[in-house]
């Protein structure tokens, strides 16, 4: 997903439904701070869209991020323009360093669709995490917390700008297919847009199986950043 249009106003829509990303941040160096056994203060935040997570990690590590939408990097940049930020597939992306600490978080581990391609996101994101490094995961919505058909609405303002933004989930298999439609409001006229994103469903099982099989011990906080929950993979200190 480019997040072409809708990356410009992602912002005032989460903070329309009151996203607190620095209460977050903090629940998250908590467990972080828990589960970590490797003595460095590196954090690497994949899919991390606009950088507000970044935007109070950064009390607290020497942050970098990777998204695979341009145009979120680029809001992020004005953002945070002394973080290292990097445009990549959360299951292909490639740094030439390692970290103590990656999280994937606001249920963007969704994206890699398929179990298949969330043992290789996990795989991608533990080889850039260092021996006693932690994965932090916040899960997207499991099959059965979702329903077919459910609508949305969002509506948010700044100023002059008004911005609305309607959706329908519909469930196919063990994909949630989400439409967005948009509808922009500014001093020079009225804009709209669609967005289609599409994210798998995985069990509790599943999110644990895939972080054994690559080498996490593997814990779960049933409260994490915001109440969906976090999967916490440990890597043993010395790897086999």
């Amino acid at each position: 997903m480019d997040y072409e249009n809708f990356a410009d106003h992602y912002d005032l829509l989460y903070q329309a439904q009151h996203k607190d990303y620095e209460r977050e941040a903090c629940r998250l160096h908590r467990l972080i701070q828990k589960y970590k056994s490797a003595s460095g203060n590196r954090l690497l935040d994949v899919a991390c869209g606009t950088g507000e997570h970044l935007r109070y990690l950064q009390d607290f590590y020497d942050v970098a991020g990777v998204d695979l939408s341009a145009r979120m990097l680029h809001v992020a940049r004005k953002k945070l323009p002394a973080v290292p930020l990097h445009q990549g597939d959360m299951c292909t992306f490639q740094l030439s360093a390692r970290f103590e600490v990656v999280t994937c978080l606001f249920g963007s581990i969704g994206y890699a669709e398929t179990v298949a391609g969330l043992q290789q996101a996990i795989e991608n994101m533990k080889r850039h995490l260092v021996a006693g490094g932690v994965l932090v995961i916040e899960p997207w919505l499991a099959p059965d917390e979702i329903e077919d058909g459910r609508t949305h609405l969002v509506v948010a303002e700044e100023g002059e700008r008004k911005v609305v933004r309607v959706g329908v989930t519909r469930i196919h298999q063990r994909i949630s297919e989400i439409t967005f439609h948009f509808v922009i409001a500014e001093k020079d006229g009225i804009k709209t847009f669609e967005e289609q994103h599409r994210l798998g469903l995985f069990s509790a099982a599943e999110y644990q199986d895939a972080l054994e099989r690559s080498g996490f011990q593997v814990f779960f906080d049933p409260e994490g950043l915001s109440g969906r929950g976090a999967y916490i993979g440990r890597l043993p200190r010395v790897e086999a």
